[in-house]
């Protein structure tokens, strides 16, 4: 009889297999799972990111089948085709023709959709691919969403690593790699590139090498537009950081013995026991908060620069809108069209009070100062300016910390694997829903 057949061992993988699998797909599993355990940390990670974006790519094969009339190719595609749709289009564009010097208007004066909105790290990386390879566009953009996608996910693995230990880390990296708008990762947009160098930009905050994390959130600030949420975040820390070393206990003084004078103890240290910041570690703090907070501003500049219309990117960013910026006017009126006029208004601030009860909770509280400051900067931007709509879902990539906390919210395989289902299914429903082209009644369809 196999292990599988012993009615206690069949038992006890039932009780721990995920919900819909049975005891022997739940044994494979494990099984595969052990072999795997004794891989080198970034080999375990490589091959489990691997079997997600496959995972994807078969979604995205199935739901081509299914992809009738379109404005950019025929019915039922292949692959390639398939994932080169939406913004895609917009950075081929941009890696082909650049950036117009001037910017296009309708009738009236309004300008219009252009490549403006979509950062330059991307395409430029794009063409340099395409002039060392000889590919087109598709492809080199393509291939450097997959490196950068796999890079991330490795750079997200050594952030988890110095909240949690080993197994707990993989499965959150496992839910960043899972998680239902992942596929974007794999498609030529520029979230991978963006995660890998945000996930490195907070790796070296966290490991205290700001001057290093200088030209990493330089290269940042020019893939997506992170950088006033990043910069918030550096201002805050330093200014947090500062206050712990001025209310930090004094250096304490041993005891003078017959040798010698006292000796003094090397590093003031917080209530917790943590070193706190010296003073050269704060002033990189204060210039890494300066950096970041000129290359926020560096892409808008160089917008202006080119075009002389000192507006020209938030003119192009609102072009898809269809009105004025208006801080966080966007959430009221969302708010009102989804629940009516007076639950509406009140939504934001329920939206706010359930992230703030999120923030504290202790899943969240162990990934500690940097990554949470990181995640409530983040949020407290797309309050202010973002325009809620389906893409929505997509800009929420940035804030994968959250991912290690879902992993430490149980230990439990049963849940971790759950949550895994749970996420690939809704990966079907966000490509089936908003990757798949289908007109809406009024003509265009809701943007990935």
């Amino acid at each position: 009889m196999s292990h599988v057949e012993d009615p206690e061992t069949v038992a006890r993988l039932e009780a721990r297999a995920p919900l819909g699998l049975n005891a022997a797909v739940w044994s494979r599993i494990a099984g595969a799972g052990s072999r795997m355990s004794r891989w080198p940390w970034w080999a375990q990670v490589a091959g489990l990111y691997i079997l997600a974006r496959l995972v994807s790519a078969c979604i995205f094969m199935a739901a081509a089948l299914h992809q009738g009339v379109n404005p950019w190719f025929p019915a039922k595609p292949d692959y390639w085709n398939f994932i080169n749709i939406w913004d895609a289009r917009w950075y081929a564009e941009a890696l082909q023709t650049g950036y117009p010097a001037l910017l296009p208007t309708d009738d009236i004066g309004t300008v219009q959709e252009n490549t403006w909105a979509f950062y330059p790290l991307f395409p430029v990386l794009g063409r340099v691919v395409s002039g060392l390879t000889g590919t087109g566009p598709a492809w080199s953009l393509t291939a450097i969403a997959l490196i950068c996608g796999l890079g991330a996910a490795l750079v997200a693995y050594r952030i988890f690593r110095h909240r949690a230990a080993h197994r707990a880390t993989l499965w959150g990296t496992v839910f960043l790699a899972a998680f239902p708008v992942a596929p974007v990762l794999q498609v030529p947009y520029a979230e991978s590139l963006n995660l890998l160098l945000l996930g490195g930009a907070l790796l070296l905050v966290m490991e205290r090498r700001y001057l290093w994390a200088m030209p990493v959130v330089v290269l940042m600030c020019l893939s997506r537009p992170t950088g006033v949420p990043f910069a918030v975040m550096t201002g805050l820390l330093f200014l947090y950081r500062a206050w712990q070393r001025l209310t930090a206990p004094g250096p304490a003084m041993h005891a003078p013995t017959m040798h010698g004078p006292a000796i003094q103890r090397p590093a003031l240290q917080n209530p917790g026991g943590v070193p706190v910041h010296s003073t050269p570690q704060l002033w990189s703090l204060a210039g890494l908060t300066a950096v970041s907070g000129i290359g926020a501003l560096l892409w808008p500049a160089i917008a202006w620069a080119v075009t002389g219309d000192p507006g020209a990117y938030t003119k192009t960013e609102t072009a898809w809108r269809g009105d004025d910026l208006v801080p966080f006017k966007p959430w009221f009126d969302a708010g009102i069209m989804l629940f009516g006029p007076t639950i509406g208004v009140l939504a934001p601030f329920l939206f706010v009070a359930a992230f703030t009860l999120l923030m504290m909770s202790r899943p969240v509280v162990a990934l500690g100062t940097e990554l949470r400051l990181w995640c409530c900067c983040y949020m407290g931007y797309l309050l202010v300016f973002l325009h809620p709509q389906t893409s929505t879902f997509r800009l929420l990539l940035p804030l994968f910390p959250l991912a290690l906390s879902a992993a430490l919210l149980s230990r439990s395989r049963a849940y971790r694997g759950a949550v895994v289902v749970m996420f690939v299914l809704l990966q079907i429903v966000w490509i089936v829903w908003l990757w798949a082209w289908a007109p809406l009644p009024g003509g265009g369809d809701y943007p990935p």
